[in-house]
């Protein structure tokens, strides 16, 4: 991970947050736009070749230049609404809709062998396609060149979030001044990120090295919720260690992006938890996807529906592969259960057993999903069965 690396330090936080200071207040989106280009070439160079580096940058360049475009209720919102959704399927997901609709020569022939995954594609497309969206329903004015490009290459939160919106980014950007308490919170968010994932998801790796078809069948089955647990911290404190770091470091520059994480674990319900669970993804699932599918404003059943193809769609941002759509439907159906639940008890008054009953429950039904998430599903399916089974 990039975040773990001293040159993310020494070579791009560190000067691009002094730059960004010092510079006159005209020049400091292009400080972070010059700033965050070098950063993705560097990073996208040490990852897959100069030639598909500078291709992806093309490409990055490219929906930044038609995004100048969007105007409230334009065509050309929709048009790269499509584009991002089109290149996130081509570097993301072509392998794996291939290999599931074609099958022998034919798969072997569309089958991308040089494939690569252009670095933080996941978090701009979201970006992007939450900026043409709010375009077009006229909920965000544009700014200068330079701030858009600031707003979508902000290196900070490029490749591991928090999912920014650019109407509360700008407004920031442009009163940014960072101060000795900005330095001070920004250097303590990103060591507490740091220990996190250092301290605590790293140890967890132990554990969740034996989730695997060898390592599952010679186990004894009681030590395997142990191991699913294990993922279960890993991956809360690898997310919440690397936001707190991407907070941390929008800090340094005095901008204060949103929160992502906040104890979601002891929440009492499904519902809660995604509420406090990747904070700026669950909102953004809310409103590019959620509501305007209907939302809650429609019968009970196309509500259920609406909640399993929300879900549905973050699976699939995921990851891609079998398992990531099951996880999402698990949670699907998971919220739609808790939304047939409280329809039909009403809102009765909380008590303590109630809320342990309900924290307990949520707890092992999203630790039984990271089966799915973190395991293939043919050894997730087995995992299950020889927890439960024997």
């Amino acid at each position: 991970m990039i975040f773990n690396t001293f040159d993310y330090y020494i070579l791009f936080l560190l000067p691009a947050a002094l730059a960004f200071k010092l510079a006159p207040i005209p020049w400091r989106p292009w400080v972070i736009a010059l700033s965050a280009s070098g950063f993705f070439v560097y990073f996208s160079l040490r990852g897959f070749g100069g030639v598909l580096g500078a291709l992806c940058l093309a490409i990055f360049i490219w929906e930044c230049a038609v995004s100048r475009l969007y105007r409230p209720g334009a065509l050309i919102c929709a048009l790269g609404i499509v584009q991002s959704i089109v290149l996130l399927v081509i570097f993301k997901y072509w392998n794996y809709f291939t290999g599931l609709v074609l099958r022998g020569p034919a798969a072997v022939r569309w089958h991308w062998s040089g494939a690569f995954l252009p670095l933080g594609i996941s978090f701009f497309t979201f970006e992007f396609i939450h900026y043409a969206v709010d375009r077009y329903r006229g909920k965000t004015v544009p700014g200068s060149a330079g701030e858009y490009l600031a707003f979508i290459l902000f290196f900070p939160t490029m490749v591991a979030g928090p999912i920014k919106r650019y109407q509360d980014f700008l407004p920031k950007l442009r009163a940014a001044d960072a101060t000795l308490l900005d330095v001070r919170v920004g250097v303590t968010r990103i060591l507490v990120g740091l220990t996190k994932k250092f301290a605590i998801a790293d140890l967890m790796t132990a554990f969740t090295n034996h989730l695997n078809a060898t390592d599952i069948a010679r186990a004894d089955r009681r030590v395997l919720p142990l191991w699913l647990l294990a993922y279960g911290i890993k991956i809360y404190f690898d997310f919440a260690g690397y936001s707190d770091i991407a907070i941390g470091s929008a800090r340094l520059f005095g901008i204060v992006v949103p929160e992502n994480f906040d104890w979601p674990y002891f929440r009492s319900n499904i519902a809660e938890f995604w509420t406090y669970w990747h904070i700026s993804l669950s909102r953004w699932l809310i409103d590019y996807v959620f509501i305007p599918l209907g939302g809650s404003r429609v019968a009970p059943m196309r509500i259920y529906a609406n909640l399993i193809v929300t879900m549905f769609v973050s699976g699939v941002w995921h990851g891609a592969g079998t398992n990531f759509v099951v996880w999402g439907l698990w949670h699907g159906m998971l919220l739609s259960g808790h939304r047939i639940w409280r329809t039909a008890i009403g809102n009765p008054s909380p008590t303590t057993p109630k809320l342990i009953f309900g924290w307990l429950s949520t707890f092992v039904m999203v630790n039984l999903g990271w089966a799915f998430f973190c395991m293939d599903l043919p050894t997730a399916r087995f995992f299950l069965e020889r927890m439960f089974l024997g």
